[in-house]
This record gives structure tokens, sequence and C-alpha cells, in this order.
């Protein structure tokens, strides 16, 4: 217990005051699980005159020069939480090249720049962790690269944006309006001010690409993933997936066809409400992975927030500050060998569900039959919801047998001028074995 492995924490914003408050709170049972004493020696922040609480309390170094936490030869491990891209990601390179170990949470540089710099720290020999990038608190970075090595990842799917995940719930228990669902979200700072990234599935969508990158051995980036949001769904698709025994939940969905390639989306999607998915409300998160050995296992829990990602982040510290003290850096590797193809829209299969606004009107329904047969799709089962302006429309919730992507989209744009068809009000995915 003589050593002391010693930290170099670039950013002490929320989720680095955890990792102190973590690090400094626990330290008698970390040290002891870790079989060192770890601490923090130096901390990179912006303006050395706005000292975080932290820092002060628990008497740590500071400074507003990168390279002396670069330069120092006691600081092993280097802790980016700065967030963003850029300077991040060079950032995380200097520590690299100066024989730093790095633990990182920014899913944005992962999502970009993964490939490069898991290869230069498989170049340096060192330890580069990053389980706090996903899923917050949630362990599933280092499930994926170890404990579920052996098998052969077929899909993950997984809610992984907190934000849309409480919308929903609202919006499903309480019939909220998206709109009042997202000013509530950000009342309770579950949202931000701009939630841009949020509710138009962008964060999801960095998140799904590092997770199926490691899944699939494969280098994917935030192109590869299609990105939909919810900010298109109403307070009646809620309604009308309910009567139809479906639930509707943002996911991030990821799949490896050893035939045609694999697929990384994020959208909407109506899930049957037996599915563990289902059930999985408000701001958690969860992600659901089949493989060839272990079949089905889901992996729960905060999936944000400062003091869970602080436990993951620092649970990548102890893990580095292990491999240290065993000289067993740089074991666990994800160079993501292989370059595999992704599947084209035509044989990108799913069920959908569409909600029309129509013409009421005779011959309506098999103008649109028509449509889907010229693209080679057909219909599962339609419902006339509602009759409107004074008997001259209607709503039809009409759930398709499986389709392609490159069919859907054709599909599409010839609904949006077709004349019977007013507006194309909603489209969704439907993840439903039963269909």
């Amino acid at each position: 217990m003589e050593k002391t492995v010693k930290i170099g924490l670039l950013g002490c914003g929320t989720v680095g005051g955890g990792v102190i408050i973590v690090l400094n709170e626990n330290k008698e049972e970390i040290a002891k699980k870790a079989g060192c004493k770890i601490e923090v020696k130096t901390v990179l922040v912006r303006d050395k005159n706005k000292l975080k609480p932290e820092i002060e309390k628990y008497n740590i170094g500071y400074t507003d020069n990168l390279d002396d936490i670069l330069n120092d030869p006691e600081i092993s491990i280097v802790v980016e939480l700065i967030g963003r891209v850029h300077p991040a990601k060079e950032y995380i390179e200097a520590a690299l090249n100066h024989g730093k170990h790095v633990v990182t949470a920014n899913k944005d540089v992962l999502a970009d720049y993964g490939k490069a710099l898991f290869t230069l720290a498989a170049e340096k020999k060192a330890d580069f962790q990053f389980e706090g990038a996903v899923g917050g608190g949630i362990p599933i970075i280092r499930p994926l690269r170890s404990c579920l090595a052996a098998n052969k990842i077929s899909s993950l799917m997984g809610i992984i944006n907190g934000t849309t995940n409480y919308m929903l719930t609202r919006m499903t228990e309480d019939g909220l309006s998206y709109g009042d669902a997202l000013a509530e979200a950000q009342a309770k700072g579950y949202a931000e001010s701009d939630p841009t990234a949020d509710v138009e599935g962008i964060d999801a969508a960095r998140k799904i690409a590092v997770l199926a990158s490691l899944a699939f051995n494969t280098p994917l980036t935030l192109k590869d993933v299609h990105v939909e949001g919810i900010d298109n769904i109403e307070a009646c698709d809620i309604e009308y997936a309910r009567d139809l025994g479906y639930v509707v939940k943002l996911l991030g969905v990821a799949k490896n066809d050893p035939e045609n390639g694999i697929t990384a989306n994020v959208y909407p999607v109506m899930l049957p409400k037996n599915h563990p998915l289902a059930s999985v409300n408000d701001v958690y998160n969860a992600i659901y992975v089949n493989g060839d050995a272990v079949g089905d296992a889901m992996f729960m829990g905060r999936g944000a927030g400062r003091m869970p990602t602080a436990s993951a982040v620092c649970s990548d510290i102890i893990d580095v500050s292990r491999n240290i003290l065993f000289n067993a850096c740089g074991r666990v590797n994800s160079n993501l060998f292989e370059k595999k193809k992704m599947c084209p829209p035509d044989k990108e299969m799913a069920n959908c569900y569409f909600r029309l606004l129509v013409t009421e009107r005779p011959g309506v329904l098999a103008a649109i039959a028509s449509t889907f047969a010229a693209q080679q799709m057909s219909i599962a089962s339609v419902i006339q919801k509602n009759v409107m302006d004074n008997g001259t429309s209607a709503e039809l919730v009409i759930i398709t047998n499986k389709v392609s992507k490159l069919s859907l989209d054709l599909s599409l744009r010839t609904l949006q001028v077709l004349p019977v068809v007013k507006k194309v009000c909603s489209v969704m995915r439907v993840e439903d074995p039963k269909l």
C-alpha cells in the first residue's frame, strides 16, 4: 500500500468535481480495492481566480497550463473531463504522447476520433478508458470490451438519453404534450435551454456510434448513424401506441447482419409493452444486448448526472491504477481491427407505423395501399382514428409489414404529394418480433 498513483484532472466542472469528491471521501475503501493510494495531484482550471470548492476543500494543486500536468513525472493518469471535441481531442493526444494513461467521459471525441485515439494508445502501450462516456453510471463499456468479449454480438439497442426518456415518460403517463414535457424537463434541469442535441437524437447517436464500434469491432463515427428525434411525436401517437399494445421510446439501435452489414440508427420506436426496455422510465437509461453465447442481457441505471458519471470515471481510474501497480497496462485494447460494410438501404428492414391525415372519401385507402404496393410494402393493420374538419378529414393509423429503408423513403416522398393525403403526421419503427 506504499505506492500512490497520482492523477492530473483536466476540468473541474460538474463531473470533475464529483470525481474529486469520490476519490477523497472514499479514499480508504478505494485504496484497499485498488491495492494502492490514488491521489488527484493537479487540476487544470480555466481561471485560477475562480476555483471550485472541491479544489480548496481537499487542498489540491491547480494550474491553467496543460504542460504543468503533461511534464510532471509523478502524474501517471490524465483524466479528461472538459467536454466537447476541441481542444479535448488534442489534450488526450498530448497526454498519450507524453506517456500518460488516459481516462475520459467524452462521447463527442470518441464518436469522431475513437479509432485514431485507440490506435495511438496501443502504440504507446497506454491504457485508454472511457466507461463514463456512455450510460453515466451504468457499466456497459467494460462489459463490451471484456465480459462479453467471447460473444459475437448481433444487436444492441438502448435508451441512452435521459432527457428524451423523461419527456416520453411524462407524455405516456400523464398525457403531456411534447412542448409541455420539454418545458418541464428544462425546469427540472434535465434538458438544456437549447435541447437540440437531446430531442433531435444527436446525443444518442454519438453514444450508439461508440457502443456499436465496440460491439462489432469496427470503426463507426457519427456520420454512420441515421438520426431521427422525437420533435415530431405528438400526444396522440403515444395514445395510439398504447391502444395497439406498444410504448414509444427513443432508442439507439445497432445490428450486425453477417450477410448484409451493419446498421446504426437513432429513432423513435414502438416497443411491445412486455419488452424489458418498455418499463425503463424517467431519466433512467438501459442497454439491451444480444450475443450468441450470453443470449439477451440488459444493463440499466442512471444514465447521467454528477455522481453516477463520476462513479464510472473513478472505476476507470481504479482499473488503470491496478494495471500500473502490476505492470499490466495496455492489456485491453480497442483497435477496431475490422472494417465491416454498412447495410445498404434496400436491405435494412423494419415494420413501420404511419399516422396520416387524409381526405375523408371513398378510395383513400386504396390509393395509399397502391402507393405502398409500388414500393413492395404491405399493410399489416389499419385503423381510422378520428374524423375532423366537419367530416372532410380523418386520421389513419397504419402498421406495415417489414419494409426496407429505401422503400420507406420512396413511399414517404409519394405520400407527401398524393392528393388524398393532407399530411404525413408521424412515422415510427416498430420493434415487435410477433409482426
